[in-house]
């Protein structure tokens, strides 16, 4: 009975328990650490003072607390902005300029005092100090967002600040969302990639003998069930019995492109960005020729509607240690719901034992073509043979054109 009593009060003091964390937690957080601080030695130092009768530490924590209070003076106050953030352009390749715009403008009635604005962009935090606006009056700030590297930035939320100069407390008012600029990995424009791997424009043809295709293989006698329009007539009355045709299939071209994220299989952080370049190049190449193709790697499938969508998708691939335990495990799951490929392209560093490579290439059928392309910074350009697989080592991206081209013939 005890426990079910105090489960009950439990349950009927947890909501209200939540109803006053949501009104007081947020002006607790008002309070910055070093607010915390200074009211534990304002605190500290009464309870000396009336332990030890030190009047000394009384004047210590007098002190304090009148910088605490002083210090609230600067959080009262509410502002009436309504503030926009530009991206120009959204969309970069690495190495070039982007530049961002913020404006504010005053929607009140009311001058609005100065205030310090904060807006992350990427990893970095740029501040600015937005005038004294009168009503309808705007300040316009601009700043410049490092593109030296591929990457999804996020630039926002845009937040003033209110406090005082020492940091004991500080309030923040988010005013606009998130920004997305995405800084595309470096290309290059290739002329041997499906078209010139597989001579199938109008269907490869595999080792899949069925009754109905284009692709003319064999007769064989007629069996209960077969489509009339398959028989040949003219080997039917020259035999005495119906014979049908035969045929082997045919597939359409399938590109399945295969990123390997694995950090342990890239020798330095400039061998996985080539890689995603050579990934991002091919990709591009295909969905230009309008050949239907999938793109995987750890991290999900990558659309492939159009090159831009690609490019986009391609700025958040990240490192990833230990998500699989083989490339072929990966392989293996990511494409399980894929329809068969007609060629394969593996993109992996120089890392990546060959054991592991071959293994992944068993998930696929004989008749499937293979290639795969190895980042290979500070290596010689080459093209080889694995097994059944092209293997092509690039250093540099000027490099992959030649090979791709190499591999077509």
């Amino acid at each position: 009975m005890l426990v079910r009593a105090s489960g009950a009060v439990g349950h009927r003091i947890r909501p209200l328990w939540h109803a006053l964390a949501a009104r007081v937690g947020p002006v607790f957080a008002v309070v910055s650490p070093l607010g915390w601080i200074v009211l534990g030695g304002a605190l500290v130092a009464f309870a000396v003072t009336l332990t030890l009768g030190w009047a000394e530490f009384a004047f210590l924590g007098a002190t304090l607390v009148a910088a605490f209070l002083i210090a609230l003076a600067f959080v009262f106050g509410r502002s009436t902005y309504a503030v926009t953030i530009e991206l120009n352009p959204r969309r970069v390749v690495a190495g070039d300029r982007a530049l961002g715009r913020m404006n504010v403008r005053n929607t009140g009635s009311r001058a609005v005092l100065p205030t310090r604005m904060e807006l992350p962009v990427g990893s970095g935090l740029a501040e600015f100090m937005v005038p004294r606006l009168a009503p309808g009056a705007e300040s316009e700030e601009l700043f410049a967002v490092p593109t030296a590297r591929r990457a999804l930035i996020l630039a926002g939320p845009a937040l003033s600040v209110r406090g005082d100069q020492l940091g004991l407390l500080r309030r923040t008012t988010e005013w606009t969302e998130q920004v997305e600029l995405f800084v595309h990995p470096k290309t290059t424009r290739l002329v041997a990639t499906a078209r010139g791997l597989v001579r199938d424009l109008e269907g490869q043809t595999t080792k899949v003998i069925t009754d109905s295709d284009l692709a003319f293989h064999a007769l064989r006698t007629y069996e209960p069930g077969d489509d009339i329009r398959n028989v040949h007539w003219r080997t039917s009355a020259r035999t005495g019995q119906l014979m049908v045709r035969q045929y082997q299939e045919t597939r359409r071209s399938q590109l399945l492109l295969v990123f390997d994220a694995e950090r342990s299989h890239y020798a330095s952080d400039e061998e996985f960005e080539l890689g995603v370049s050579v990934m991002a190049s091919i990709g591009c190449q295909v969905i230009r020729e309008e050949t239907e193709i999938d793109a995987v790697w750890q991290g999900q499938a990558l659309r492939v509607v159009t090159p831009t969508a690609l490019l986009d998708d391609s700025c958040r691939i990240q490192p990833v240690e230990g998500m699989h335990a083989s490339l072929r495990d990966f392989v293996r799951q990511a494409t399980v719901r894929l329809p068969a490929p007609s060629l394969v392209v593996f993109v992996a560093g120089s890392q990546l034992p060959a054991t592991e490579l071959r293994a992944a290439t068993t998930v696929f059928g004989t008749d499937t073509q293979i290639v795969a392309v190895r980042a290979d910074v500070g290596g010689e350009p080459r093209l080889s043979r694995l097994g059944g697989t092209m293997l092509a080592s690039v250093s540099a991206l000027t490099e992959l054109p030649a090979l791709l081209k190499r591999a077509g013939r």
